[in-house]
């Protein structure tokens, strides 16, 4: 078993000891996820594939927050938000908005970059170093505003 999934069985059982049903249920919800992709693809997941797997989530969550306020369903876009907050807890810590600019600017010298033609290379220098530490959407529009398009 990887270090975040133990991690993940401890903070499970912490938040049991608190009786926190909120917290416990997104935990639950990951280690599911993580169960999941284990028994349909017949692996053990390693760190990194875990941090994948709540990096997706993550989105999922966000967008989902995105069409319950558009409509209008407050109430749902709330229970969205605590889980992106329990998903967060276990992801790597969040680049700024500077590293993010940073990072961009040196993978675009690195790979040449001046059209949007480049873009996946781009995209494909950054992805492994900043998955779970950035919304590659953002990134996605800082990499366009550095290409000028």
């Amino acid at each position: 078993m990887t270090t975040m999934q133990s991690r993940l069985k401890d903070e499970m059982k912490q938040a049991m000891r608190d009786k926190e049903k909120s917290r416990l249920g997104t935990i639950r919800l990951i280690m599911a996820a993580i169960k999941q992709i284990e028994v349909d693809q017949r692996i053990v997941l390693d760190d990194e594939q875990v941090i994948a797997t709540l990096d997706k989530m993550l989105k999922q969550r966000r967008e989902s927050i995105r069409q319950y306020r558009d409509a209008g369903r407050e109430d749902l876009a709330e229970v969205e938000e605590a889980e992106v907050v329990v998903i967060q807890d276990f992801l790597p810590q969040a680049l700024t908005e500077e590293e993010i600019v940073e990072m961009v600017k040196v993978a675009i010298a690195d790979c040449s970059a001046s059209s949007i033609k480049d873009m996946g290379k781009v995209m494909a220098l950054l992805k492994p170093a900043m998955q779970g530490r950035a919304d590659m959407a953002v990134v996605s529009v800082k990499i366009k505003a550095a290409l000028g398009i």
